[in-house]
């Protein structure tokens, strides 16, 4: 009978996990689905959206989505980029290997016609989203593929941000497509011989367009293009060294002098004449890598009169840029650069956040992702969220010195010989003050008002 009693509470045990994650994989299938319906309506709204300027279209698209301009920047920011191997172009690769596979026979031949298939699919693929990502000109897509655009007029179309260079080339794209449907239903006569002038002279006049605006604007664009992928490949270059490392047509039209001014006019952070600039890969999980440098390099904690404090702290010219690019990123917070280090070393230098606002969203964002220090990112949205909205609560007073304990516990358990008496903390008892959290209660009592301003 007990062997009987624990396997039945082992199974009851067993079915509660079950249960708990498919709760889990239900909440994260809807976050998906809502991130996914977002990006649906972002993409919608944008093709739907008149042809304009790209400084137009970022206002406005601020605007829709209630965010901030510098949000809607980065996220209508495009940056695409060739692919390349050993300093080949897909293409030219895939030409090498159709030579080669001449001087092959049998399943070493199958093989690589297979992988050269894949590759040409792959690349279909890549030209395919880097047309998507132009959010100006996706919607005439297959106008685009009928016309052969390459890779390099692709990334080109990226670099147009024109009101007027941008309808005019829409407006070629528009005759082109309008001809071609035209020429489809007449048989061969000069009818036919006239539509297909009218494609040829609007494709002539697409690429045209596209290479006289390269011509002005083009090498300017290309020159910064080189400069960001040089910072992000080997932070701390100099301009000298990005400039000897300029193909020949780029290096003969500019100077180092000029390659500094225009990495800092690309907001690109310049200390001591060396440039640094967070890789797009970092940017895309900001807050995954903020997380791991707070757990690593950073710190959570409230000082004595309960105000929340988080800061990332770095040394040297090159701990200085970073902190300058994480500010630039993160867009909030304040720096504290160049202080004296207590050692005299190196100087030390500080991103701090000390507003509840910047804190709670700094914080709610990377909870996921803290591995050391996500109890401490718990005890300071709690603090927040009590000093924010239940002040008059006849705990508030009791909790808020418990939470200072546990801030102090969590930050010096692992300190030999702290002293936790200075505090009055009982190492033995302070971590059941965690059940004492309110976080259930104010979501009672904010629902409970909720409730009745709904009612009334």
């Amino acid at each position: 009978m007990v062997l009987e009693n624990e396997s039945d509470e082992l199974d009851s045990e067993m079915l509660d996990d079950l249960a708990d994650d498919a709760r889990e994989i239900e909440e994260l299938e809807g976050q998906q689905q809502q991130r996914i319906n977002d990006m649906k309506e972002r993409k919608a709204w944008l093709e739907d959206h008149p042809i304009s300027s790209h400084f137009e279209v970022e206002k406005n698209f601020a605007e829709n989505n209630r965010i901030s301009l510098t949000d809607a920047k980065k996220m209508l920011q495009n940056n695409l980029k060739k692919y390349e191997v050993e300093d080949k172009d897909i293409p030219k690769l895939i030409k090498d290997l159709k030579k080669h596979r001449r001087t092959l026979k049998g399943e070493k031949k199958e093989h690589l016609t297979k992988s050269i298939d894949n590759l040409i699919d792959a690349y279909s693929d890549h030209l395919d989203k880097s047309i998507d990502s132009i959010y100006w000109v996706s919607k005439y897509k297959p106008v685009l593929k009928d016309m052969t655009c390459n890779e390099n007029d692709i990334i080109k179309l990226s670099y147009v941000h024109e009101e007027d260079i941008r309808r005019s080339m829409i407006d070629d794209l528009c005759k082109y497509w309008e001809a071609k449907l035209d020429r489809n239903e007449t048989p061969y006569n000069s009818n036919y011989s006239k539509l297909s002038k009218t494609m040829k002279s609007s494709k002539r006049s697409f690429k045209n367009t596209l290479k006289k605006y390269m011509a002005n604007t083009g090498k300017k664009e290309l020159i910064k293009h080189h400069i960001l992928k040089s910072v992000c490949q080997e932070p701390g270059i100099s301009s000298r060294q990005i400039h000897e490392r300029l193909p020949k047509n780029l290096f003969n039209v500019t100077t180092p002098s000029v390659i500094s001014k225009m990495a800092i006019g690309s907001n690109i952070t310049s200390v001591g004449g060396a440039f640094y600039k967070l890789d797009d890969d970092i940017k895309k999980d900001i807050y995954a890598y903020t997380a791991a440098f707070i757990d690593s390099d950073g710190y959570i904690t409230m000082d004595k009169k309960f105000n929340p404090r988080v800061g990332l702290v770095a040394t040297g010219d090159r701990g200085k840029a970073f902190m300058i690019e994480m500010h630039k990123s993160l867009g909030c917070g304040r720096l504290h650069l160049d202080q004296k280090s207590p050692q005299d070393t190196r100087p030390v230098n500080r991103l701090n956040f000390y507003s509840g606002n910047d804190v709670t969203e700094l914080l709610t964002k990377c909870r996921p992702f803290l591995k050391m220090k996500g109890k401490n990112a718990d005890i300071l949205l709690e603090l927040i969220r009590m000093k924010k909205s239940h002040k008059k609560e006849e705990w508030y007073s009791d909790r808020r010195e418990e939470l200072f304990k546990l801030m102090k516990f969590e930050n010096h358990k692992d300190h030999v010989g702290y002293d936790f008496t200075e505090y009055d903390i009982n190492i033995d008892t302070v971590e059941k003050l965690y059940g004492n959290c309110k976080m259930g209660e104010m979501d009672r009592i904010e629902g409970i008002i909720k409730k009745t301003l709904v009612e009334e």
